[in-house]
């Protein structure tokens, strides 16, 4: 049996500690009470729904990702549809929401499920965790939030939720740490239910409420249980947070390079794409990488295209 914490329902207490319980109400109360009314949390949304939004929300706003999640599921409405396509056309509609890698695991998880699973995304966290292109978060934000399975989930939020709350400090590590997933652990719900719904409103009441640059804590439910707000909200000591540098990066180059292939049905001259960043140095590095990413074919006949 595995000793994960992330993951293993059969680990829970059997009584919530007191601690815990105290914060269980008044979270999942003012969840009830405030929670945004996204598509993939309606519910009819099913499982392929939840899936393609956790894909898609990696790393990118929940307002970037609504219409293109919308344009998704229109055209591809089971993962069997989009197995069918070619994973040039994933990239293709992934649009401006940039990690476009992220529209290839997508792609490969979606035939993953069609041939594996009957085109049903299972709802097991093992059989999750052995899609293509799925880890250990989104494993078990799907079984959680499409299926109501108890489990740890532990994004940015919800990690700020806790180490605020909890530990007393502004910000989480950078890297999610094993305190981090004992003190999730000991939070987490016994009951199955109760503990699906605990790790949406811990996500949402991160993402609303305790941000990281102005948290309202006006507005928080537990602030009077809140270690942080009870040491006087003490600066950051940690190291430094990471920025999220753009302009200039090599990731700008792939995301122009990406743009001129994803608007044009046939390949791409190699002028084409000069054209669209000045250091050639710089550009041909980044094509590079599309290229050993897989988000890029290079013919031979010196043109680039999509993958098919």
């Amino acid at each position: 049996m595995s000793t994960d914490l992330h993951h293993t329902p059969e680990s829970a207490p059997a009584t919530t500690p007191p601690r815990a319980a105290a914060l269980h109400e008044p979270v999942i109360g003012w969840f009830d009470a405030h929670a945004r009314d996204l598509p993939w949390r309606r519910p009819d949304a099913g499982a392929w729904s939840v899936m393609i939004s956790e894909f898609m929300l990696q790393q990118t706003p929940v307002v970037r990702v609504l219409p293109v999640h919308e344009q998704w599921l229109a055209r591809w409405p089971r993962p069997a549809d989009l197995a069918a396509e070619s994973p040039g056309e994933a990239v293709r509609a992934w649009g401006r929401l940039g990690y476009p890698r992220r529209a290839l695991r997508l792609h490969a998880a979606a035939g993953a499920i069609a041939q594996r699973h009957g085109g049903e995304v299972p709802h097991d966290h093992a059989e999750l965790l052995a899609l293509p292109g799925v880890g250990e978060y989104t494993a078990a934000a799907v079984a959680s939030f499409a299926y109501g399975r108890r489990h740890i989930v532990l994004d940015t939020n919800v990690r700020r939720v806790f180490a605020r709350v909890v530990t007393g400090v502004a910000h989480p590590p950078n890297a999610t740490t094993a305190a981090e997933r004992r003190t999730a652990a000991g939070l987490l719900p016994a009951d199955e239910a109760t503990a699906a719904r605990w790790a949406a409103a811990t996500m949402e009441l991160g993402a609303l409420v305790c941000t990281a640059r102005s948290p309202q804590c006006g507005q928080c439910p537990v602030a009077a249980l809140c270690a942080w707000r009870l040491a006087g909200s003490p600066a950051h000591e940690g190291p430094p947070r990471r920025g999220q540098s753009y302009a200039g990066t090599d990731r700008q180059v792939r995301g122009r390079l990406l743009a001129v292939l994803r608007a044009s049905p046939t390949p791409v001259s190699q002028s084409a794409l000069d054209s669209v960043w000045h250091d050639p140095v710089q550009r041909a590095r980044a094509l590079d990488t599309l290229v050993e990413d897989g988000l890029v074919e290079p013919l031979a006949d010196g043109v680039y295209r999509l993958p098919v």
